[in-house]
């Protein structure tokens, strides 16, 4: 895995070096000098291990996306902030078939990182809201999920979004505050 700021470096040297070459005179060199520069910029926003992760997703091959993910050895250090939400939020849907509590924390911390689409963020929050509504946190899950309805502006999730409001008004879980135990209290 090559360090964010190494790209940097071989993004200016490769920059540097086509400007030299276009005032020799190579124009093809300098040309080419300039795709590897902006192919290495582009990089350095967006990691390549997360986009052959996302193809993998893509392809609903869990365990692909899973492998790309685990070759990122250090997020913190590797990736830019933005790319540590898609990080954890790529692991967090991964996880969130096996793990709810896993999951919930990989969702929190996409969500705290940020995510650049409006659309990953209704997903990420939709994932919260129904690991909310399992674990009996139903005040919770309710505004998640209108959340999720707000940042869903193309209506790509109005299905399930519909779906879950549907299994929380057939529930019978009762409405509780985040976590507060009203059990013994008159």
């Amino acid at each position: 895995m090559i360090n964010k700021y190494i790209k940097l470096f071989f993004c200016f040297v490769c920059f540097g070096v086509s400007i030299f070459q276009f005032m020799g005179g190579l124009i093809g060199n300098g040309i080419m000098y300039l795709i590897i520069a902006l192919i290495i910029l582009f990089l350095f926003f967006k990691n390549e291990f997360l986009l052959l992760a996302f193809f993998q997703l893509r392809k609903q091959n869990l365990d692909g996306a899973e492998k790309w993910l685990n070759r990122i050895n250090n997020p913190s250090k590797a990736l830019v902030t933005k790319q540590q939400g898609y990080y954890n939020y790529l692991k967090g849907l991964i996880v969130s078939q096996t793990n709810m509590n896993e999951a919930e924390k990989y969702f929190k911390a996409a969500i705290n990182f940020g995510l650049n689409m409006d659309h990953d963020l209704a997903m990420a929050k939709l994932n919260l809201a129904g690991i909310a509504f399992t674990k009996r946190r139903k005040l919770e899950a309710q505004k998640l999920l209108q959340e999720a309805q707000r940042l869903d502006k193309n209506g790509m999730l109005t299905d399930q979004i519909k779906m879950m409001k549907n299994q929380m008004k057939r529930s019978h879980i009762p409405n509780q505050h985040f976590g507060s135990n009203r059990m013994g209290r008159r």
